[in-house]
């Protein structure tokens, strides 16, 4: 066609020996690209008729790699007969850089049955007359024998084998056409045919219109209408481990520890650092003593109580940070829910982090299913170069990661409210000396863990740097007497933090021993027969 569009008329002499119902033909049209991709033969059948020209029913089908045709041949007992296959293909020439040519396999190499005869008829356009050159193959794939005659005349090609073909043997031929004569595909064009034939590469176009829609609809932040400005308190009501966790929109180690350093600073906990010096290792432990009785625990909020009762759960008042090791763990996921339940009843999240993941793992899903669906069912195959595939799925999984981080949503409050952080943030990290002199003397200790929570606690030691001589009445160490300095003890209680969250967190391991049973181209680089497009084969049913 005026397009290099191949019509393809198939006729095929059948010899029936017993009784079927018709015959198979299957063709291939998926093949290897250029640099690992897939390239898809676009097959479109117009028809199957016998050999008087009737239409005979048949089913077209996908599976894998094949276009598979179950054609129905009334009749198909004992019996010799005839059927045509008509279809087009869109791009079936393959086009080089100083030649064009069509490299097609004529009867497949799949069929089960030797084949007596095989011809074949090519007609290119008038233009061509006089500079096309042929050659053809035969044999099991892989072959280059050459059992069949190429004859040239003007712009037509006949091919025609000189021996029966074996058991899935086929023949193959090669057409070699000078450019100019076969109009080429636009750039456009062959970028589409690129894209039909490799639709998994709209899997990171798609995951990111979706991931971009859910962050668009449910995770945006409304505007504050607000700008940074220095605030000299935290806000109110608000710990520092909520102080923390509505910052990052997450409970991190530092939010859940500083809850330690608020205790002691509220007059709830002692912290008493130990350090034992054995041979020449230095063994550093901290001793929590528990101030006031539980029914004193006034004014505590859910996850600062449970920390407290999880500490002291044996009942005493004294308990080391060692001895909470694989102990404390299983208080960690409630003192996280406690935290993010406060965030919710003051009116700071429209989706709230927990609510987050239930959209990533919606995007998720909603990315996938047409994909999964369309795998299944054979509308489209997805992984025939896994190179591309997997390169797809990792550019895929990139706004899955951007637009889950940020689809949690805070309200007009929550917005305004981490405003007010950052000013207090900025306060503490830029506040002059005169104005410290001036505040309450119980100033560092008092915002010592927001600071902390917040990772500024160095900082906001710096300032207080000559200002204060005397430790907290809470904390008993190396540093209680003697030269104290607001930067070592800021030191001792990022440590002390730290120390504090590995005891936390650790958790006994499982026995790895033990088992739940009890016992054990063509012209340019050489062809063969199988070779170029087409091909494939059939059987009988």
């Amino acid at each position: 066609m005026d397009d290099s569009t191949l019509v393809v008329s198939e006729r095929i002499n059948l010899v029936f020996v017993g009784r079927f119902n018709g015959i198979n033909r299957t063709i291939p049209i998926q093949y290897p690209g250029p640099r690992g991709t897939n390239y898809t033969l676009f097959l479109e059948v117009r028809g199957v008729t016998d050999e008087n020209g009737n239409a005979l029913r048949y089913e077209s089908t996908i599976k894998g790699e094949y276009r598979n045709l179950k054609i129905y041949i009334p009749g198909a007992v004992d019996t010799n007969r005839t059927i045509q296959i008509n279809y087009v293909v869109r791009n079936g020439i393959r086009f080089f850089p100083d030649h064009d040519e069509l490299y097609w396999n004529v009867t497949g190499n799949d069929w089960p049955v030797p084949t007596d005869h095989a011809s074949a008829f090519v007609t290119m356009p008038a233009s061509a007359a006089g500079s096309l050159r042929a050659q053809a193959f035969t044999g099991a794939y892989g072959s280059v024998s050459r059992e069949a005659t190429s004859e040239v005349q003007g712009h037509n090609v006949s091919f025609e084998t000189t021996n029966p073909l074996a058991m899935r043997g086929g023949l193959t031929i090669n057409v070699f056409v000078p450019k100019g004569i076969l109009p080429e595909p636009s750039a456009l064009t062959r970028a589409w045919w690129w894209l039909r034939s490799n639709p998994i590469v709209l899997l990171p176009v798609f995951a990111f219109l979706v991931m971009f829609a859910l962050w668009w609809y449910k995770g945006r932040d409304p505007h504050s209408g607000l700008s940074v400005a220095p605030m000299y308190e935290a806000p109110k009501h608000m710990t520092p481990a909520e102080v923390g966790s509505l910052v990052d929109d997450s409970v991190d180690a530092r939010d859940i520890t500083s809850t330690l350093v608020d205790l002691a600073v509220r007059g709830f906990l002692k912290i008493e650092e130990h350090n034992d010096k054995v041979l020449f290792f230095n063994n550093r432990d901290y001793i929590f003593h528990l101030l006031k009785e539980r029914r004193d625990w006034t004014g505590l909020a859910s996850h600062e109580r449970e920390i407290l009762e999880n500490m002291f759960a044996g009942g005493g008042t004294s308990i080391p940070l060692s001895s909470l090791k694989n102990r404390f763990y299983v208080a960690i996921p409630a003192v996280k829910k406690y935290i993010l339940s406060a965030l919710r009843q003051k009116g700071m999240y429209t989706v709230d982090p927990d609510t987050a993941n239930v959209y990533r793992v919606l995007g998720v899903l909603l990315i996938a299913a047409p994909f999964v669906v369309a795998q299944v069912t054979g509308i489209a195959q997805f992984f025939l170069a896994p190179g591309v595939a997997i390169v797809s799925v990792l550019l895929a999984i990139v706004p899955v990661i951007i637009f889950g981080r940020l689809m949690t949503a805070k309200t007009l409050r929550g917005v305004r409210t981490v405003v007010e952080i950052e000013g207090f943030k900025e306060f503490m990290t830029r506040v002059e000396a005169d104005r410290l002199k001036r505040m309450p003397p119980d100033t560092f200790e008092k915002f010592l863990p927001y600071a902390m929570t917040l990772g500024i606690e160095k900082q906001w030691a710096q300032r207080f740097e000559g200002i204060i001589q005397n430790p907290p009445n809470w904390y008993v160490g190396p540093h209680a007497m003697g030269m104290w300095n607001p930067i070592f003890f800021t030191n001792s209680m990022h440590s002390m933090t730290n120390s504090a969250y590995e005891a936390f967190v650790a958790a006994p391991r499982a026995s790895s021993s033990g088992s739940g049973f009890s016992g054990g181209g063509g012209f340019s680089g050489g062809g063969f027969s199988g070779g170029g497009f087409g091909g494939g084969g059939g059987s009988a049913f």
